[in-house]
């Protein structure tokens, strides 16, 4: 639906132009069908005009609802959109050239996080009016290293996608799942900062980096933390460094069969460890087990988020004796 090329620039920093174009073979019906197959259900206004549809049968097909306006000059072909990435879709056809999918939307693309209830465009260079369920942000230009092509849509980069979205929350666990699908480093991080000097998320994205380097995760460290954060808040002690299933987990509640583990790229080494460390939390999900992670980050700069989501899992988690293996160890002061 859309490519990604150079601009004619003497610039260093090869400002990216993005394109939307599609070309089919056939005219009306036989012509629609294959642009609503190729973009998910939608068509814009222009394209029913090269397919030779008149403003008289454009009329029609809305009257008789065959069409229905989703944005506008945007159109869909079933009523309502469900199609996944349908709303994506509406979003670069209702935008034009020269936009990206970005920001929370582009994170869930990048299997970051969930879909989003609305979706997030970065437009280039010129201004496109915001709609409802539709966040438009505009920047001068961008670097042409900051815009990739994935799942067939414009979309920034890993490294440019995690610094829109630093100023959220749940940045720390957005660089960890970036890190551990090998979908960036922190060397491309730290250029894509340098690309974008100024920008609103390069500053908290840098002092998470930053910070990483400095606080030494061990183990241990980790352990001690949870240890003082569960004693504070007076919370059911669970226990520490056992094994489940053949796995060692950092900490265990039996009577929940609520299982935390520390994350962390840097602090499990590499990232083959932190992949692992992934696998174990999936075999003890699927064993029906809670698995609730937090990073080093979390349990160190944001101790009462960590408390309140292990007070939560705790209280709602309904009581059982059963279906888990007898853990090797037991609750230690």
């Amino acid at each position: 639906m859309a490519h990604v090329r150079d601009a004619v620039c003497v610039k260093a920093q090869r400002p990216a132009r993005v394109f939307h174009v599609l070309q089919v073979k056939g005219t009306g019906d036989l012509g629609l069908a294959q642009i609503g197959a190729a973009q998910h259900t939608l068509v814009h206004r222009r394209q029913l005009e090269a397919l030779g549809i008149t403003r008289g049968s454009y009329n029609h097909r809305v009257a008789v609802g065959s069409l229905h306006h989703v944005l506008p000059s945007v159109l869909s072909l079933v009523h309502p959109v469900m199609e996944p990435l349908a709303a994506e879709t509406a979003a670069l056809l209702y935008a034009g050239d020269d936009t990206v999918i970005s920001h929370d939307s582009a994170a869930a693309l990048w299997g970051l996080t969930a879909t989003p209830s609305f979706v997030a465009i970065t437009v280039i260079g010129r201004h496109v009016r915001a709609r409802p369920g539709l966040h438009v942000h505009q920047v001068a230009d961008l670097d042409i290293r900051d815009a990739r092509m994935h799942l067939g849509f414009p979309v920034t980069s890993p490294a440019r996608t995690l610094i829109d979205c630093a100023c959220d929350s749940n940045i720390d666990r957005l660089l960890n799942e970036a890190r551990a699908l090998d979908l960036v480093t922190d060397a491309d991080i730290y250029a894509a900062m340098d690309r974008c000097r100024g920008r609103k998320g390069t500053g908290p994205l840098r002092a998470l980096l930053e910070a990483e380097k400095d606080m030494g995760f061990t183990r241990s460290k980790a352990e001690r933390a949870l240890r003082r954060l569960v004693a504070g808040a007076e919370l059911e002690r669970p226990i520490f460094n056992t094994r489940l299933m053949g796995v060692e987990v950092d900490a265990y509640w039996p009577r929940r069969n609520l299982v935390i583990e520390v994350d962390g790229y840097r602090a499990h080494g590499h990232w083959a460890a932190f992949q692992r460390d992934r696998a174990k939390a999936n075999k003890l999900v699927g064993a029906g087990y809670i698995v609730l992670r937090f990073t080093w980050h979390q349990l160190t700069r944001k101790p009462l988020v960590v408390v309140a989501e292990i007070a939560r899992a705790l209280c709602v988690r309904t009581h059982t004796d059963s279906g888990g293996p007898n853990p090797v160890g037991s609750p230690q002061t």
